[in-house]
Order: C-alpha cells, then structure tokens, then sequence
C-alpha cells in the first residue's frame, strides 16, 4: 500500500524542507499573478508580510497538516486509480480540491485575533479558489517530490 501524506510530507525529517517548498510555491504564485485580482492577492500577501514578518511561513507550517488531510482523500484515490501525475489528478477536480483546501485558511481565518491579517484575508477569498485551482499543478509536483 501506498504511503499516506502524512507519513510523505509530515516526517520530522522532511516536514521543514516540505514547509520551505511550500513557502517557495506561495512565493512564486502570487508574483506570477496578473489583473484586478492578482494586484489584490499581491497586496494583500505584502500587507501581511509587512505587518509581520515571518508570518506567511509560520501559517505555512501550522496549516500544512490540516492541507495534507484534506488531501488525503485524494491520495488515496489517486493512487488507486493508477494515475501517473497528482497535479493532472487534482486539475480535474480543481474546484472540490480547491475548496477543500480552503476550509482550514478558513478556519484559521476565523479564529484569528488579528484584524489586519483578518481584513487582507477577506479581501482575496472571493477569488481564491480560481488562485488555488491555477497551482493545483504545482501542488501536485510539490507531492510527487516528496513521494517518489
């Protein structure tokens, strides 16, 4: 049987270079975006850098083991449907995958106490899920990496 995303992407020893992987995934994302909606992500993503430094990758490492179980499911689907490629596999179900993953910034959003990283959250959730599903494939080379 296939390893789980967990025992993948969380291992004590791979779990810090998965978070810089991950950080480095945002990081180029968001420069690639483009338009109305892309200058409102790029804002605010600076907003939330500038507000506190260091904050983006530590949100990376507490989200990353909510992300690895809702796509857990996926894996495990994947693997069974003898797929070659994660990225192609989560494309096609972009929008389900995409909302998925945004139940925990959701989540994390709504718990927050802090009203500036709040209010730069609010500002580009509408638009979100067309960002996530635009680097489903990324996201999946950033598993297969790890997994093979």
């Amino acid at each position: 049987m296939a390893a789980t995303l967990q025992e993948i992407l969380l291992a004590p020893d791979r779990r810090p270079q998965v978070v810089a992987d991950c950080q480095t995934l945002i990081d180029q994302e968001v420069a690639g975006k483009s338009g109305i909606s892309g200058t409102a992500v790029k804002m605010a993503y600076k907003t939330v850098n500038a507000f506190a430094s260091g904050h983006i990758h530590s949100m990376v490492a507490s989200l990353l083991p909510g992300l690895v179980e809702q796509l857990e499911p996926y894996w495990e689907d994947f693997n069974a449907s003898g797929s070659s490629e994660f990225g192609d596999y989560l494309v096609k179900r972009g929008d389900e995958v995409a909302e998925s993953l945004l139940t925990v910034t959701d989540a994390r959003a709504g718990r927050s106490k802090r009203p500036t990283i709040i209010k730069a959250y609010k500002s580009v959730r509408g638009g979100a899920t067309k960002h996530v599903v635009a680097a489903l494939p990324q996201v999946g080379n950033l598993v297969m990496k790890y997994a093979s």
